[in-house]
């Protein structure tokens, strides 16, 4: 099971390989404001668990596993910055408030989000009364 720290790596590595089609050592340090050598450490450790291929002095690659994961944590991060511009948060607050829940919930709960989201998305009524309500 990946802690919170193992997956801000590999979200920022599957975003850094999405961008710019490779993961540098020096570019996921300075996306996570870490020192290189943290990274390093880290990618060691995916590597050991299966999400990442390491080899020093190269780039780093994910594995199979760590795509798939990769990209989970990416639509999590998404649906959840869905989520709270839909309920109305301020936007300003929208990454920071996205950071500070990502990893306190529950995967059951995100799927419960998403069909969430879906169901306003669909409901456009709701959303337009929900936005009035927030003007008082």
């Amino acid at each position: 099971m990946a802690t919170p720290s193992m997956e801000d790596y590999i979200e920022q590595i599957y975003l850094q390989l999405e961008a710019k089609g490779e993961a540098r050592v020096s570019d996921v340090a300075e996306a996570l404001s870490v020192l290189p050598s943290s990274v390093t450490k880290m990618a060691q450790r995916l590597d050991r668990e299966g999400y990442v291929i390491y080899e020093r002095y190269r780039g780093l690659e994910l594995t199979e596993k760590g795509l798939k994961f990769g990209k989970k944590l990416v639509r999590r991060h998404d649906l959840l910055e869905q989520f709270l511009r839909i309920i109305g948060v301020e936007e300003h607050n929208i990454y920071g408030d996205v950071e500070g829940i990502e990893h306190h919930l529950s995967w059951n709960a995100m799927d419960r989000i998403t069909d969430l989201v879906e169901a306003m998305e669909d409901d456009k009524e709701f959303v337009r009364k929900l936005k009035e309500r927030q003007s008082f």
